[in-house]
């Protein structure tokens, strides 16, 4: 996966596909193409959540340890 793409990009794509495949609009034959895309979309979102969470915690620990500090 060496595209970059950001988590907002992702995450229209990836609606997208599931739109298409709510309407039927993917053929049998898109169908294996669609879902490896899909995949490849979820793991980047998940990896930015999880990125995200992590700066979030740490920036929240730094401040309650600013605050122990006083």
């Amino acid at each position: 996966m060496s595209e970059k793409i950001n988590y907002t990009k992702a995450f229209e794509e990836l609606q997208q596909i599931v739109e298409e495949m709510e309407q039927g609009e993917i053929t049998v034959d898109e169908l294996s193409d669609k879902v490896k895309r899909a995949t490849q979309l979820i793991k980047i979102c998940k990896t930015k959540l999880r990125s995200t969470e992590e700066d979030v915690n740490k920036i929240l620990r730094e401040l309650q340890s600013s605050d122990d500090d006083r």
